[in-house]
C-alpha cells in the first residue's frame, strides 16, 4: 500500500493529489492537440472534463495491484498546475511499476517533468519495494524518450506498429529501470551533492 505524505516536495515543484479546483487547469492542458498526440485520447472537451478528473481525485492511493496513484505536480513559486503525474502497480507477483506523465508545453524546457519523474521512480522503488518500473510511449515522441533517458532508464524494446491507435497503425518503446539501477544512481547523485563546493 502506498499514500504518500502530500504535498511532496521538490527543489521547484509540490505534487499533491488533485482537488475540484484543479478542473480548469487540468482542461487547459488536456484540451490541446500537441499534448494528446501521441496519447490515446483525443483533445478533451469541456463535457469530459468532470469525469477525467474525478478519476485522478479517486487515485489518492495504491492499495492493490491495478491501482494507480495519480499527482498533480504545481511550481512553488507561482502555484500554477503544470502536469499530471501518474504511478501504476502493474503486478504484486513481479513487483513491477509503471509511470506516467502529461505536462503543459508552456512550461516545457525547464526540467519540471524529470524533476516530477524522479519522485514517481522513488514513490515505486522506496514507497511500494518494486523490483522493476517501466515506461512506455509512442516511438514518435522523442521529447517523452529523452525525459526517460534523463532518469537513467534503459530503452529495452521497440515494438513495430503493435497499436491501432487514431487510424494508424503505431510502434511503441518501452524504457525501464530496476531497482538496483536505481539504488546506484541515487547513491552516484548523493556523492556528487556531497563533493559539491561549499558557497
Amino acid at each position: 500500500m502506498l499514500t504518500p505524505d502530500c504535498p511532496i516536495e521538490t527543489d521547484r515543484l509540490l505534487l499533491r493529489p488533485f482537488t475540484p479546483d484543479d478542473h480548469d487547469a487540468l482542461f487547459d492542458i488536456q484540451r490541446r492537440a500537441d499534448v494528446a498526440r501521441y496519447l490515446y485520447w483525443e483533445p478533451r472537451r469541456a463535457e469530459e472534463m468532470p469525469d477525467v478528473l474525478a478519476k485522478r481525485i479517486s487515485r489518492s492511493c495504491i492499495r492493490s495491484e491495478g491501482d494507480g496513484l495519480a499527482l498533480a505536480v504545481v511550481r512553488r513559486d507561482t502555484g500554477a498546475l503544470v502536469g499530471d503525474l501518474l504511478v501504476f502497480w502493474v503486478s504484486r507477483e513481479h513487483r513491477l511499476g509503471e509511470i506516467g506523465y502529461v505536462f503543459h508545453p508552456d512550461h516545457g524546457g525547464q526540467g519540471f517533468a524529470t524533476e516530477a519523474a524522479e519522485v514517481a521512480l522513488r514513490l515505486g522503488f522506496e514507497g511500494l519495494g518494486l523490483h522493476r518500473m517501466i515506461g512506455r510511449l509512442d516511438a514518435r515522441n522523442v521529447r517523452s524518450a529523452r525525459l526517460l533517458e534523463r532518469l537513467g532508464m534503459r530503452r529495452e524494446a521497440h515494438f513495430v506498429e503493435n497499436e491501432y491507435v487514431k487510424g494508424e497503425w503505431t510502434d511503441e518503446v518501452v524504457y525501464a529501470m530496476v531497482e538496483t539501477e536505481w539504488r546506484a544512481t541515487r547513491a552516484r547523485d548523493d556523492t556528487r551533492v556531497s563533493r559539491a563546493p561549499t558557497p
